[in-house]
């Protein structure tokens, strides 16, 4: 399995081999040693396991937990094709406000791993897009944040020819700016002194 770090610290994508054949083919998109390896221990405890399923257009995000109950995520895509966009929203953070992009499908077998207080979201490029998350805690939306994913002062240059389809939550979450004042952000120092 290959696994780099992404632009923003602590967050990882792993890539596992593809075998195929006449049937079709198979992957392990987690494997333990690769993350130990990776991230110098191993897969956090899950907690819950959830799925979505988006149409072509659908944004989710960006969602965040804040707080010492924040939560890590292991994200892939079972069905269709999501870019998935990693962001830094954690105050003091060494690569606050940086953001990187991975394409996910079946095809790539690709994860990522979000450390808690990271932010993502992701745009469905496919009919029948179905995301899997690993949490580290049971979801709870209380402790869910939201900044909204099409705050141009984020640049995230999300893919043009898609008409963007967001729910009320999303439509509805501050921008960047006004969730920083309103110190809805997670704190780096916080996060980081925790196991995940």
């Amino acid at each position: 399995m290959r696994t780099r770090e992404l632009a923003v610290s602590g967050a990882h994508v792993f890539e596992p081999e593809i075998y195929r054949d006449r049937r079709g083919s198979f992957c392990s998109p987690h494997q333990n040693a690769a993350f130990t390896g990776a991230l110098g221990r191993q897969m956090f405890p899950v907690a819950q396991v959830s799925t979505s399923r988006s149409q072509r257009g659908v944004v989710r995000g960006i969602h965040f937990t804040a707080g010492p109950d924040s939560m890590a995520k292991y994200v892939l895509c079972t069905g269709g094709r999501a870019l998935d966009v990693v962001i830094d929203l954690r105050l003091g953070s060494p690569t606050f406000g940086r953001h990187d992009r991975v394409e996910l499908s079946p095809d790539t077998g690709a994860a990522l791993y979000l450390p808690p207080g990271v932010g993502h979201l992701f745009v469905a490029l496919g009919n029948d897009t179905t995301m899997v998350y690993l949490l580290s805690a049971a979801y709870r939306a209380d402790r869910e944040r939201a900044v909204h994913p099409l705050d141009p002062a984020l640049g995230l240059d999300l893919p043009t020819g898609l008409e963007p389809v967001l729910s009320d939550r999303d439509q509805d979450a501050p921008a960047l700016a006004a969730a920083r004042a309103a110190g809805l952000l997670p704190d780096y120092a916080e996060l980081h002194g925790g196991e995940w």
